[in-house]
């Protein structure tokens, strides 16, 4: 697709189109630090792991937790950090690893429950951040910063997939699965494949303003993936949007579905004949469906890749799809609405 003149004009165009870049660099981090990250998982203190963030890194926190637990066994979950700092008794008394995330590595809170943790808990600090030499990037036991995934607008799109990658990066270090790595060292190819090939269902779909609601489905380690992109559809477009595990939708939610609506399907592999007949009840009650998957899908990622290396694939075609609707709503997709892209709070009296 010919580059459209006024979306060049955007910091958040050329971000998104650039962000293969960015998981080169995240995935090069991690490798230069795999030995240090190879013994720190083999010391015994990571029993339990906690990521955490806030906005849209809670969300890749999410989605990196279920990763992690799947590949690995060991018990993880996400906790905004916010959370953490004001409910300190939610850290384990077992060895626990902690990992914090935070594109500027200022934001507040999430400052504050790494000081929370390394008070009351007993394990070791990760950090991921796009920001070398921020105040996060010092207070880990491993620092991983990845400065190509740094942005000027706001919403995250660039930042969330190349810290993403590298929190798929080290579940697959620490399972023990070189397999896994060389699948993501190929992410980046296909990723470029992906934005040229569907930029133009991107615009058109984003662009089509009889649509007033969106609800992302994803089960899984996908749902935190669900969760970041409804949260970009409401920054940058003030539409309506949620996320949904693929089942829960239809305890309730499914009320909201009509004509005006669209439910974006995360396929998985393992329970696709499952999702794809949740999205066929939605078709039943008005709703265009859109569908994001290996193959078969609206959008196909067509990437040969094992499953646990495809999640990145997930975002930049639907990041592409919210940034065009912004520009049909007449919106500065750059600066949303009410938003900062660091948030500082000021704590205490």
């Amino acid at each position: 697709m010919a580059s459209d003149t006024r979306a060049q004009d955007h910091a958040t165009y050329q971000e998104i189109r650039s962000q293969t870049a960015a998981w080169r660099q995240a995935l090069q981090t991690v490798r230069a630090h795999a030995g240090a990250l190879t013994a720190l998982w083999a010391d015994g203190r990571c029993a339990n792991v906690i990521f955490t963030g806030c906005g849209s890194t809670y969300y890749l926190s999410l989605a990196g937790a279920a990763l992690l637990q799947e590949l690995t066994g060991v018990t993880a979950r996400a906790v905004p950090a916010g959370e953490l700092v004001l409910h300190p008794a939610m850290f384990s008394n077992v060895p626990t690893l902690l990992v914090a995330v935070s594109r500027s590595g200022e934001t507040t809170e999430t400052l504050r429950a790494v000081d929370a943790f390394t008070q009351r808990a007993s394990g070791d600090i990760v950090t991921i951040s796009n920001c070398a030499g921020c105040t996060l990037g010092s207070l880990g036991a491993i620092n991983l910063a990845i400065p190509a995934g740094f942005e000027k607008s706001v919403a995250q799109t660039r930042s969330f997939a190349s810290m993403y990658l590298a929190a798929v990066a080290l579940g697959a270090q620490w399972a023990g699965r070189p397999d896994l790595f060389r699948g993501l060292e190929r992410a980046p190819v296909i990723g470029d494949a992906l934005i040229a090939r569907y930029e133009t269902f991107a615009k058109t779909t984003g662009a089509n303003l009889d649509f007033d609601r969106f609800y992302f489905l994803g089960s899984g380690a996908r749902y935190g993936l669900a969760g970041e992109l409804s949260l970009k559809m409401k920054e940058m477009t003030l539409t309506h949007s949620e996320p949904f595990h693929f089942l829960e939708f239809r305890h309730g939610p499914q009320s909201m579905v009509g004509a005006d609506t669209v439910v974006v399907g995360l396929l998985s592999d393992m329970n696709r004949k499952l999702e794809a007949r949740v999205l066929a009840e939605m078709r039943g009650l008005g709703a265009m469906t859109l569908t994001l998957g290996e193959s078969d899908t609206d959008i196909a990622f067509d990437s040969g890749l094992p499953e646990a290396c495809r999640n990145v694939l997930y975002l930049p075609v639907m990041q592409l799809l919210v940034y065009y609707r912004a520009l049909a709503k007449g919106l500065n997709p750059d600066r949303p609405r009410n938003l900062e892209a660091v948030v500082k709070l000021a704590w205490g009296a």
